[in-house]
């Protein structure tokens, strides 16, 4: 119908009439047709505010700001005086543009034109400085408003939850009065991309306590927690409450599910909640390479790679992470070769270190250490620490010291103060009987003020999270704690398995000796 009446009216002519000029490029950008409707804008002679206003937040709504700039410089050409609602309009172009400076300028404008702040406009211009990274700005704006709408509060604890202040998003989200499931879920969003999980989760249980429903959103914020920790039994708890509250298995809820069971090693569940999709898209299928890959499955996942492509979905460096992590897990190195060849000749998707460390890992396992070396040196801009790390690995594995010593000496170039390669070098001399090299090791950490960095462990037990760290004596069941792996020890030597001594242990003296 609409269609019928716009045909009418452009074969007729409207004569001048404002107003249906404007209708019809209203009509126009609601319906996406943005060149009919700067066509229609453009050859009119009679355009009023209400004509600029509609095409430049018509490009903005469509995610073309900088068309929207454009319109702009040319109203301001022709002397048009903005009001408030180009002023949002355009605001809103500049979060999208991250241009914090021409974001600043409109703001001037306004307040120097001494214009009514209105809510909308405080609103605009708060989340025009938080996608810019500008809390203070958006802060001391959200301090001035006399009124705030739900709107409001959910940009400023949605803005310093994406910015990792979780301190001030917790401290509006506790001030705002009342609070609907947006605010919850840009909490424990924020809580997860911080990787804080465990806060995330304990978040989500408050909300329960106050009967706040969980959606879509929700579910696949606390799976990725439920991923990132590895707790498999919150994670099938949550998978329960989806079917037995009928949410629907969208291809972003799906995801998250084939994530948190591959990321808690449960490959069986991974692969059937992925059959189980009625669409998928190229991060289901990533995630379950990846998940194949983890798994040891290396002929299984370039199966599922080559499914993939053939389904006409386009891989990106995730997927090719995934695809080389499978080929080094399954000592694949022709097919490794192979792929990531095509990487970048194929699929035009340049290596970064992480598929360069992935694919010298590859060759080192293998013993191909100067193809790994070779590969090393060819890395454009140069290799940083984790593709030398990788080959430091391989060398040590190899008991290759002259290359070893090579990757370590990159290693300490890059990053002096990481004591982690001290560790391993000295570990390397350790194993080749090279004694007096692993004591000079040794000194130059201590000469330079280092000391080793404390591992971590976590295990999940009856949904409940516990963590281990290197000779911690603080931990409320420490000695029930030492005095079992002083049994496990006892135990191995029974069954004549001698633990690998590393540098790292015969430091310890301390538990060394209990030992």
């Amino acid at each position: 119908m609409g269609q019928e009446i716009l045909v009418h009216v452009l074969r007729i002519g409207y004569d001048g009439d404002v107003f249906v000029h404007n209708a019809v490029i209203h009509f126009l950008v609601s319906c996406g047709f943005l060149e009919d409707a700067y066509k229609v804008f453009d050859d009119s002679s009679v355009r009023d505010l209400v004509s600029w206003n509609s095409m430049i937040n018509g490009y903005v709504r469509s995610g073309r700001s900088r068309e929207a700039l454009m319109v702009f410089e040319k109203m301001k050409m022709e002397s048009v005086e903005p009001d408030e609602v180009t002023i949002i309009g355009m605001v809103g172009a500049c979060a999208q543009l991250e241009d914090l400076e021409l974001g600043r300028k409109l703001h001037r404008y306004f307040r120097d034109k001494c214009l009514y702040f209105s809510i909308p406009l405080c609103n605009a211009l708060m989340d025009m400085y938080m996608k810019n990274g500008s809390l203070n700005e958006a802060k001391a704006l959200f301090d001035r408003m006399d009124e705030r709408t739900v709107v409001s509060w959910t940009i400023m604890i949605s803005g310093f939850a994406k910015f990792g202040c979780l301190d001030e998003a917790r401290r509006v989200f506790n001030e705002m009065p009342e609070k609907d499931i947006v605010q919850w879920n840009a909490l424990i969003g924020g809580y997860v991309q911080s990787k804080c999980s465990k806060e995330a989760l304990v978040l989500f249980q408050e909300m329960q306590t106050m009967n706040i429903k969980p959606n879509e959103v929700t579910m696949v914020s606390c799976l990725s927690a439920c991923a990132q920790l590895g707790v498999l039994d919150i994670g099938i708890w949550l998978h329960h409450y989806i079917k037995k509250h009928k949410l629907c298995l969208t291809v972003s809820l799906g995801t998250a599910l084939v994530d948190m069971y591959a990321k808690c090693g449960n490959i069986e569940k991974t692969l059937q909640v992925f059959h189980e999709m009625p669409i998928r898209n190229s991060l289901t299928w990533t995630a379950a390479i990846g998940a194949l890959a983890h798994h040891g499955n290396g002929h299984d996942a370039l199966s599922y790679f080559l499914k993939m492509v053939d389904s006409g979905l386009r891989p990106d460096d995730v997927t090719f992470l995934g695809v080389l992590s499978a080929c080094c897990h399954g000592g694949l190195v022709e097919e490794g070769r192979k792929f990531f060849a095509q990487m970048s000749k194929k699929f035009k998707i340049p290596p970064k270190s992480k598929h360069y460390s992935c694919i010298v890992d590859l060759l080192g396992r293998a013993g191909l250490l100067e193809e790994a070396y070779e590969l090393v040196r060819g890395v454009p801009n140069e290799a940083d620490a984790s593709v030398w790390g990788a080959l430091f690995f391989a060398c040590r594995v190899h008991r290759n010291i002259e290359m070893g010593e090579k990757a370590a000496l990159k290693l300490l170039e890059l990053d002096p103060g990481d004591s982690g390669t001290y560790v391993l070098l000295a570990n390397m001399y350790v194993e080749a009987n090279m004694q007096h090299k692993a004591r000079d090791v040794r000194k130059m950490m201590g000469e330079r003020g280092l000391q080793k960095t404390p591992g971590c462990s976590s295990v999940e037990v009856n949904g409940n999270i516990f963590e281990f760290i290197v000779r911690d004596k603080m931990h409320l069941q420490s000695d029930q704690i030492y005095e079992c792996l002083i049994q496990l020890t006892r135990h191995m030597e029974i069954v004549e398995y001698f633990p690998y001594i590393r540098y790292d242990l015969l430091c310890d003296s301390d538990v060394y000796s209990a030992m």
